[in-house]
């Protein structure tokens, strides 16, 4: 009797050592919170993509990942995605319209070449007329295959100059000497010929994607979650503070990767296998995430959700997320459904007519079609933080942040079991 005391003791001791093992790691305040107020802390300086402290994110993203245990992707040393991106600031230009020397405010190009001269038969000539969607009207022309003298019509002078602001700083690219170039000269004259002569000091940056991974039953078969870790950096000073210190954007996004790196690899091995990467240089144009999209094959994707800026509740209240593009697949509606036992929505992106869609890290495997979509929460017609140096951890909201990492971890796993599979996006409707 003694005897089967002790087998019955040993066995529920066992039984409970058992049930400890397989239950799932909270996704917990504390987590969100510290890696939250780590990224955001003044020692990082904003964590621009191009400034030596993005190596201090990058290294400790790093090492969360390492303390999880997800594995390397297939090809990569450690954690790290290495890449260099090229930047040409101009130094020297020229631009002769009609025999006429133009003021260098009303032009500026897009090249990544140390020297670009052109004259009248080197390239088309096109138009963003008063008419136009400018925003539009310019990436349809960079995107374009053809090198192009751009005349852009002075009803949009106020877009004009604030594009022209941002590109004579610097152009950066992935690739050196690529084509086409484009040159865009604000005018309503009507061109007979031109000269245009350009040139460009180049150098080139080392940076880097962080990524990792829980293989899962079907290694083709990948369900990738996201955020970018890079900020704006040090800006104009604000009371004598000039850290964008980007606790909100995008730390708050990258705690949520993090964390569900960490609940996911608690559980049992996933039917689909799972890529939790942090992306570098999304302020600087997307270049993290546009490099790491080429290095796969989209058909493997089978869903990609982009967390950005979850910091804070939306309209609507804290237990809601939006989706950005949510009728071009159907991955918003089956987080939706996912997430209606759980007292949570996910719904169409509030803010339309800011294309948000295609302005995130999601936009480059959209366009391979890949049902790839960023989730975020915060209100972002009335927030008074956005690119600020008052983005601060004080601002965040961390039990709404800890909230919205649940639901994504919750409505997700549909799609990581395999159950549910979204629609692929056709590229012709957003290209």
């Amino acid at each position: 009797m003694i005897y089967n005391t002790k087998l019955l003791l040993c066995l529920m001791v066992f039984g409970l050592m058992i049930s400890a093992c397989n239950r799932p790691t909270d996704i917990s305040e504390q987590n969100v919170s510290r890696v939250i107020q780590t990224l955001s802390a003044d020692h990082m300086k904003g964590r621009h993509a191009l400034k030596p402290e993005i190596h201090l994110s990058a290294d400790f993203i790093s090492n969360e990942f390492r303390e999880i245990g997800l594995s390397t992707l297939s090809g990569l040393p450690d954690y790290k995605q290495n890449f260099t991106i090229y930047s040409a600031k101009p130094i020297e230009t020229s631009v002769h319209i009609n025999g006429q020397k133009l003021d260098s405010k009303y032009y500026f190009g897009l090249a990544m070449t140390p020297n670009l001269k052109w004259n009248t038969e080197d390239a088309n000539i096109k138009n963003i007329s008063s008419e136009d969607n400018y925003r539009e009207k310019f990436r349809a022309l960079t995107d374009d295959q053809e090198s192009s003298v751009v005349l852009v019509s002075r009803e949009h002078s106020k877009l004009f100059h604030r594009y022209r602001s941002y590109f004579v700083r610097s152009n950066r690219s992935l690739e050196l000497n690529k084509t086409p170039h484009d040159v865009f000269i604000l005018t309503d004259q009507s061109v007979r010929s031109f000269n245009i002569d350009l040139e460009y000091d180049i150098t080139d940056h080392e940076l880097s994607n962080i990524a990792g991974m829980i293989e899962g039953n079907k290694k083709d078969e990948i369900v990738l979650f996201s955020a970018h870790y890079d900020h704006i950096g040090v800006i104009s000073p604000v009371d004598e503070d000039s850290v964008a210190n980007g606790a909100n954007d995008n730390a708050s996004g990258v705690a949520g990767i993090i964390e569900l790196a960490r609940y996911f690899k608690s559980l049992a091995p996933p039917n689909r296998t799972i890529y939790f990467v942090a992306f570098t240089a999304e302020e600087i144009g997307g270049y993290g995430s546009t490099y790491f999209s080429d290095q796969i094959d989209p058909e493997n994707i089978v869903a990609l959700m982009n967390l950005e800026m979850i910091g804070k509740p939306a309209i609507e209240g804290p237990n809601t997320a939006w989706v950005t593009g949510f009728e071009y697949s159907s991955l918003g509606n089956i987080l939706k459904e996912s997430a209606a036992d759980i007292d949570f929505e996910f719904y169409p992106d509030p803010y339309p007519n800011q294309n948000l869609f295609l302005r995130s890290d999601n936009a480059p495997f959209a366009r391979l079609g890949i049902p790839a979509h960023s989730i975020s929460t915060t209100p972002i017609d009335i927030d008074q933080d956005y690119h600020k140096v008052s983005d601060e951890f004080n601002t965040i909201h961390i039990p709404h942040t800890t909230n919205t990492i649940k639901a994504v971890a919750n409505a997700s796993k549909m799609i990581i079991s395999g159950e549910k599979t979204p629609t692929r996006i056709d590229i012709e409707e957003i290209n």
